[in-house]
């Protein structure tokens, strides 16, 4: 019984993690992946509105690249609505499917 209470014995047969814990350790550890939003010159935010006008004039397809602050996501559609007051946008992604998107969450436009 000795051997059990030396080097910490008592502890190293029975390691429990609560499952709260490990759901803190992990929602730590994906706090930690987050990353900023970058910061666009004006020559950039002049080149995303100009894609976006363009696609909403000529009915074109457009992908845009949206901020996330894990994963940026991809998405492409027209631009079928403009919102200037709330300084967001209407991308249609088929028949049905379409999004609200704000203009300063937009990181990258392409035609």
């Amino acid at each position: 019984m000795a051997s059990k209470l030396t080097a910490n014995g008592i502890y190293e047969g029975s390691r429990i993690i609560l499952p709260e814990h490990r759901e803190a350790f992990l929602r730590d550890q994906k706090q930690q992946e987050r990353k900023g939003k970058p910061v666009l010159d004006e020559q950039e935010m002049q080149l995303i509105e100009e894609a976006i006008l363009e696609s909403y004039q000529e009915c074109r397809s457009i992908t845009l690249t949206v901020f996330n602050a894990f994963d940026d996501e991809g998405l492409r559609g027209v631009v079928t609505a403009i919102d200037k007051q709330n300084r967001r946008i209407k991308l249609v992604r088929g028949d049905e499917d379409y999004s609200w998107i704000k203009i300063e969450e937009i990181t990258a436009a392409s035609r």
